[in-house]
């Protein structure tokens, strides 16, 4: 039994659903980096430890990462539109709780919401590029949401350095509510309803089996664990590299928002060269390409942390060439992950984002564990790219009957999902 072997009809044009797509998958990742130039000047406002404020990434990450398993199947049961809105509105709440927080704990509970209304983003944001296109089209939004993606965390941290030189923290989340309120707005007038809600899969025994069948996928598995170890050492970057960088390295927070920059431009660079050289190569074959410069990069930041003194370069290019080349793992990985489950995007997008951000979430805390930000850096960062490697290498294994089937198939046929656990 398929879930479908047809093409697709597209709702929404492929500009409108990329920049849809992108507007909702940054919405975390923007939140986090704008407010990372304001942590130590938080531990400061509320007398606090740098562990406590750290904390409040955790909280984000954790109510982001499980929200996601309930926004996912949401979605499919009530449709991708007033989910997203919804979870869009407790975003603001939260983001509104975060400027009248009065201690740390008031904070964290604004992060916790925040987390948990932004959490529809990343989920809604893929499903809608699976409910319309497959193949190569869903490769090229992929890439095009890693582009628009790109932008908004690349100068997110700048940004809140802005802010904060020039106002106090508080600005920086009523920017966050603000940029909620606008994508709202943005989903009320121009999305369209992109599948067809179907409240049976909110059930609990549809839904318990719709996860099942996701875990026991080695193709979806090995394609989201990585995504996790690679995207997801991102996310662990904004709860290390702030306290490196500010308070090992001497950067002021405006010259760190302006610094982190690198990080998020190289993946923008690696997006546009993934982009032009789609022409010429498959998606599949680009992701070895995107391996080499993570492997390297991975390696790099051991290396540099061992032999040589803490500045902005020895840390920063290190992560560039990670980050150029989750450019290139990125979208043909997340097709591979969700292409076999339609009827379950929502639900598969939801599992897959959730590894993503239960991979910052551990590396977080095992990083707050560690304690020395330096020593969290040169430990996590090798040790992810290296898992990155490995779930490749699984993915490759576990791909091989399904190639095999879609070489076969005819030539209007996607590719015929798995079976019905």
């Amino acid at each position: 039994m398929t879930d479908g072997m047809t093409q697709p009809t597209p709702k929404m044009s492929e500009r409108r659903s990329s920049l849809i797509g992108a507007m909702m998958t940054m919405l975390g990742p923007f939140s986090l980096a704008i407010y990372t130039p304001a942590m130590p000047t938080l531990a400061i406002a509320f007398d606090t430890t740098d562990a406590a404020i750290k904390l409040s990434l955790s909280v984000f990450f954790g109510g982001f990462a499980f929200a996601m398993l309930v926004a996912g199947p949401l979605a499919d049961a009530f449709g991708r539109r007033k989910t997203a809105i919804g979870f869009l509105m407790v975003y603001m709440i939260g983001s509104l709780l975060a400027v009248f927080a009065w201690d740390v704990n008031s904070l964290l509970l604004g992060r916790l919401v925040q987390g948990i209304g932004a959490s529809a983003g990343l989920t809604v944001g893929r499903a809608i590029v699976r409910d319309q296109f497959t193949g190569e089209p869903a490769a090229r939004i992929m890439n095009m949401i890693g582009i628009v993606l790109a932008v908004g965390p690349a100068i997110a941290p700048t940004i809140g350095g802005l802010i904060l030189s020039v106002f106090d923290w508080k600005a920086i989340f009523l920017t966050m509510a603000g940029f909620g309120a606008a994508s709202t707005a943005i989903l009320i007038t121009m999305m369209s309803e992109t599948v067809v809600p179907d409240r049976e899969k909110a059930r609990p025994l549809p839904l318990l089996k719709a996860y099942g069948r996701l875990l026991a996928s080695g193709r979806f598995m090995a394609a989201s664990l990585l995504i996790a170890s690679s995207a997801g050492t991102l996310y662990a970057l904004a709860s290390i590299l702030p306290f490196v960088l500010i308070k090992v390295a001497g950067l002021t927070p405006s010259q760190y928002g302006v610094g982190m920059m690198l990080q998020t431009g190289s993946y923008f660079v690696g997006s546009v060269v993934f982009r032009f050289a789609l022409g010429r190569f498959s998606s599949r074959s680009l992701v070895r390409v995107g391996l080499l410069f993570i492997a390297f990069g991975a390696s790099a930041i051991a290396v540099s942390i061992e032999f040589l003194p803490i500045s902005y370069l020895s840390v920063m290019l290190p992560v560039a060439s990670f980050a150029f080349g989750i450019a290139f793992v990125m979208p043909y990985t997340m097709n591979a992950a969700l292409l076999p489950f339609p009827a379950i995007a929502g639900s598969a997008s939801a599992l897959m984002g959730f590894m993503q951000m239960g991979a910052g979430l551990v590396t977080g805390i095992i990083a707050a564990a560690i304690g020395s930000p330096v020593f969290a850096l040169q430990v996590v960062v090798p040790t992810m790219g290296a898992i990155a490697v490995l779930s490749y290498v699984s993915l490759c294994i576990a791909e091989r009957p399904h190639l095999a089937v879609e070489h076969e198939a005819p030539k209007g046929d996607v590719q015929a999902s798995e079976p019905l656990a």
